[in-house]
């Protein structure tokens, strides 16, 4: 058994001996590793590791809350000793519960090898990551900080219902910022990957990425303000799932911070946009087997052809809307209750490939960076972003474009959408293909 599952087992009976009837514990154990290198030697090298217990404690229809990092029985029964006292000072919700034990079906996200390989070679997959980059081109003259991280972390809920659960994942990233020159201007470019088994990690492609959006950039131009179809990279499409998946969450409509808050069953977008979150889906970072309360996640439909189904619930925010919670209720750390939020939220992909639906655009921008995503207002959901990428002529790639910027609202543009492609991709827990977008106003 583990021991944080021991942990939350014994904090969840220390008061129940108190005279608690409600109560449960959430631990979690956190290692990571983080390398970065700059011209083939070691700029940084992190490791760090957490334990902690978080306690919530339910009495006469009042919430308690409490956490820390000192495990000792004296820490836990601190910790519910406070949570007791936060119980009698907090206003009275009949909508905060506790699960029940439920069946739900493991995953296996949890790479049994990774502990076994030397950090000397981790350190090499970085400068692989790096070395890849500069071998791309000529015209790359910088790479800035290659990085490879690691996470492993370990979960236990246990409850005065019987529930205990208990289980692994573990993550690795890579990513690098290649400088690509020529005739005196500079480009950037990003690469970037993540999976949950070190061996499935490609330094290569990872290097090559970066280079290649660096050196495609080279010679860009401005164009004239126009309205034409933009076509979105992947990596761009998940930054906009960004902007919106907060919306779709029970606790965003609740707290009237949602555009999509009045919404159900009517068409917030065009029909062959379909929007999921799964946390069952093992190419997102944030897969597990259940949220942290111990809901069993799976597969939420949020659009369908178009048509907003409904919104991503914790317990709670599902007691206030008469609804089953969804496997949504998600905790920042130990430290944060949880709340609504998205898992691993994607655009369904369709069947074209992304090239094909390049080919099929007789003038428009292929957009493959964007900056100031965190200013689209989530409330009206309107937007103005600068955006850089590469101007499509006849179906082909006609030469780089930056110094413009894209405006409109996040419905308009989503009912906009005209063609979704088949090569998902996910960029942490944000998944997109590539989708091509009508009659969007571009600012030269």
């Amino acid at each position: 058994m583990s021991t944080i599952l021991d942990l939350a087992q014994q904090a969840v009976e220390i008061a129940k001996s108190q005279g608690v009837s409600e109560v449960e514990a959430y631990s979690s154990q956190v290692a990571e590793l983080e390398v970065e290198v700059s011209d083939g030697q070691v700029e940084n090298l992190q490791k760090a590791e957490e334990t902690g217990l978080s306690l919530r404690i339910l009495k006469n229809g009042r919430l308690g809350f409490a956490y820390t990092n000192d495990l000792s029985r004296q820490g836990l029964e601190r910790a519910v000793q406070e949570a007791i006292e936060i119980t009698q000072v907090v206003p009275e919700d009949r909508f905060y519960s506790f699960p029940d034990p439920i069946d739900y079906e493991p995953l296996d996200l949890l790479d049994r090898e990774y502990s076994r390989v030397p950090v000397e070679e981790k350190i090499e997959l970085a400068k692989e990551i790096e070395a890849a980059a500069r071998a791309y081109d000529s015209r790359v003259r910088k790479v800035r900080m290659a990085q490879y991280s690691e996470r492993f972390y370990e979960v236990a809920i246990a409850n005065s219902h019987g529930l205990a659960i208990f289980y692994q994942v573990t993550g690795f990233s890579g990513s690098t910022m290649a400088v690509a020159e020529a005739d005196g201007v500079s480009e950037t470019g990003w690469g970037f990957d993540f999976a949950h088994r070190l061996k499935e990690l490609d330094p290569k492609r990872i290097g090559e990425e970066a280079a290649r959006r660096s050196v495609e950039m080279l010679g860009a131009k401005r164009v004239a303000s126009q309205k034409a179809d933009i076509v979105l990279d992947p990596v761009v499409g998940a930054e906009f799932l960004g902007v919106i998946a907060p919306a779709l969450t029970g606790e965003a409509v609740q707290k009237g911070k949602s555009l999509f808050y009045d919404k159900v069953g009517q068409e917030v977008a065009s029909k062959v946009v379909n929007i999921v979150d799964d946390g069952r889906q093992v190419q997102g970072a944030a897969a597990a087997p259940v949220d942290d309360e111990g809901v069993p996640t799976g597969r939420t439909q949020l659009v369908a052809e178009g048509k907003l189904q409904g919104f991503l619930h914790s317990i709670y925010t599902a007691g206030k809307a008469g609804v089953e919670p969804t496997g949504n209720g998600l905790r920042s750390s130990y430290r944060g209750r949880p709340e609504s939020s998205p898992s691993n939220i994607y655009l369904v992909p369709g069947d074209k490939g992304g090239e094909q639906i390049i080919s099929e655009v007789q003038k428009g921008l292929y957009v493959t960076s964007v900056m100031g995503m965190h200013t689209a207002n989530p409330i009206s959901g309107d937007f103005s972003l600068g955006a850089s990428g590469l101007w499509i002529e006849n179906g082909e790639i006609a030469y780089p474009v930056r110094g413009v910027a894209i405006a409109g609202n996040i419905v308009s543009f989503l009912k906009s959408v005209v063609e979704v492609g088949s090569d998902l991709r996910f960029t942490g827990s944000y998944g997109a293909p590539t989708v091509r977008v009508s009659g969007i106003s571009i600012s030269g």
